[in-house]
């Protein structure tokens, strides 16, 4: 090896084992972010680094019991400053809460964000939040899905390129696959308007490489309802 080299090869050397021990997941930096301006977690993320794995803020559903269960319910911010969410196939999602979820300039591989609330006779919960200047690069289903919410939710100034379409979504009160719920589109808000009100969209892009893919309207945006 040329000795003009050898430091280089070091330097990078030590790069690399900073950026590899530095890293963390997702559930890591929400774990230890502090209260502050208003929320309950205000994560603040580093640029070019990237985060692994996938979110849940709030409950989850039991169709057996008829239950909300499971976590926090907390209002959260995620200021990306440019970073990188592998999320691995997972998501990014705040559930069956009324507590709210803002993300900011980041980019998002491998899965996707989601609204999930719920309106029934037992349960009126809808999270809100705001998701912006986020690109999405082979989000896997969709980049955002408004399961049960739409009031009090903005996109706005987002790009989704290639979404990944993974097979029919599963009805939440079942588990059973629906032909009724594709996966395979950028944007996929509430079709139950009238229970869930209607979003603010405003300046996305969305783009397939495949020509026959970005021609097709349902691979960009679509409304899905709940029950398939």
């Amino acid at each position: 090896m040329h000795r003009l080299l050898r430091p280089v090869c070091i330097l990078f050397l030590l790069w690399a084992l900073t950026s590899t021990a530095t890293a963390s997941t997702l559930k890591e930096m929400y774990d230890i972010a502090p209260a502050q301006e208003g929320y309950d977690r205000y994560i603040e993320l580093e640029t070019g680094v990237t985060y692994s794995g996938g979110l849940l803020i709030g409950n989850v559903f039991h169709p057996a019991t008829n239950e909300l269960i499971g976590g926090e319910e907390l209002d959260v911010c995620i200021i990306g400053n440019g970073a990188i969410l592998d999320l691995q196939g997972e998501q990014l999602c705040i559930s069956y809460c009324d507590n709210r979820l803002d993300i900011d300039d980041c980019v998002i591989l491998n899965g996707n964000i989601r609204f999930r609330g719920i309106n029934t006779y037992d349960h009126q919960v809808q999270p809100v939040g705001t998701v912006s200047h986020v690109t999405f690069y082979q989000p896997h289903d969709y980049g955002v899905r408004l399961q049960g919410a739409g009031a009090g939710v903005t996109l706005e100034w987002n790009l989704a390129v290639d979404v990944v379409e993974t097979g029919f979504e599963w009805i939440y009160t079942t588990g059973y696959e629906s032909s009724w719920l594709p996966t395979g589109s950028s944007f996929a808000p509430s079709g139950q308007p009238g229970f869930y009100g209607v979003p603010e969209v405003n300046d996305n892009w969305t783009f397939h490489s495949d020509s026959l893919l970005n021609a097709d309207p349902m691979t960009h945006f679509v409304l899905l309802c709940e029950y398939g």
